[in-house]
């Protein structure tokens, strides 16, 4: 099936670029092909026609509908059998709802949708278009919480909303990198080889739980562990918080990281209590890194951890379930976590979320 898959500027870093490049792959494997529509700033990928279109630079309101206009226009020329969209766009036969729902990330990031700027005004405009099906003939969800969300608040009919995971590289996230790349990355951070250690990886701090896991983790780790803050965040803003608790020894900044693998292999739990997540892959790639998970219950990734088993679910995103969440993680289980961490992802391949789609394209051409 010839397709034209609409995504900001392709990369294998941030969440919503990398689980779009591993998608890409794995259809492009199955025997689609896919041409990609992206702005000018699109490195090249080998193998692969990049369709890149103008767009205005300033101010984000004007990048966003521009690059909508744009990738609209360029879908048209050159006749797709479908049109996937990775972005909130004014017209395509599917669209990824990767980012979620803006309306419910507004609502729990506490925004009164009187005082929001022109910005999140428009990415409304164009959710509840793509949403209310106008502007949209499917709409994949990527978590059951996001699914749901979608037809609560749009009153979206379930039958044009499928559920698909997101997938992991299974490869490149594995427990045998413990082996490979614990000891030196640990040297490289200064973290103890005794040293119970707690990863966050994540770009947008305040969404993703930052705050209330700093004082989690000053309440019930000890003098020694060590927390690893990894992404890109008002870095400063959260180091004075981690000062006046009293862990900023304990604190590490890394800022973003190209092989997360290695902090992966370096940590003895990960954690990610956010206020919103459409899903996080943060949870795969952890998980299949033999690493448990702590989560809060308001991330889609929260569906695939087991309290007690790979990892433990915070019901609220806030200092006290995700310190209650921290020692059940750094206490137990006595045979570790590895194996039922490992074994818990081993379905969430990009293979099978490739077939998936596949079906749903079938599904759309009758």
């Amino acid at each position: 099936m010839r397709l034209g898959l609409i995504c900001r500027p392709f990369s294998f870093h941030g969440g919503v670029e990398t689980a779009t490049a591993g998608l890409l792959g794995a259809l492009r494997r199955a025997g689609h092909d896919v041409e990609l529509i992206s702005t000018r700033r699109q490195a090249s990928v080998p193998g692969l026609v990049v369709r890149r279109v103008p767009t205005l630079r300033h101010p984000s309101a004007l990048r966003l509908i521009s690059f909508a206009v744009a990738a609209r226009a360029a879908a048209g020329r050159h006749g797709y059998d479908l049109v996937q969209s990775h972005e909130r766009g004014l017209r395509q036969d599917l669209y990824r709802a990767g980012e979620g729902c803006h309306r419910a990330y507004l609502e729990a990031m506490g925004r009164k949708l009187a005082g929001i700027t022109p910005y999140h005004r428009l990415v409304l405009a164009l959710e509840r278009r793509i949403f209310k099906l106008r502007a949209a003939r499917h709409v994949v969800a990527i978590s059951r919480q996001g699914k749901e969300e979608i037809e609560r608040r749009y009153g979206t009919d379930p039958r044009r909303v499928t559920l698909i995971y997101n997938g992991v590289d299974l490869d490149r996230f594995h427990p045998d990198n413990r082996g490979r790349h614990r000891r030196r990355t640990r040297e490289a951070l200064r973290i103890p080889d005794e040293a119970w250690t707690v990863l966050f990886v994540g770009s947008g701090f305040e969404r993703k739980g930052l705050g209330p896991l700093l004082e989690a983790f000053a309440a019930v780790a000890g003098a020694g562990s060590r927390l690893v803050v990894t992404g890109k965040g008002d870095v400063a803003r959260y180091q004075s918080t981690a000062a006046r608790l009293g862990i900023a020894d304990r604190t590490i900044w890394t800022g973003p990281q190209q092989e997360v693998e290695r902090l992966y292999a370096a940590a003895d739990a990960v954690a990610l209590p956010a206020r919103y997540e459409p899903f996080g892959n943060v949870h795969l790639e952890a998980l299949a890194s033999g690493v448990p998970v702590l989560s809060s219950a308001r991330a889609g990734g929260s569906e695939i951890v087991c309290r007690g088993e790979n990892g433990w679910v915070a019901a609220e995103p806030t200092a006290g379930p995700i310190a209650e969440g921290l020692a059940a993680l750094r206490d137990g289980p006595p045979g570790g976590w590895a194996s039922a961490a490992r074994a818990s992802v081993e379905r969430f391949t990009y293979t099978a979320q490739a077939q998936a789609f596949t079906a749903l394209y079938e599904l759309l051409r009758r």
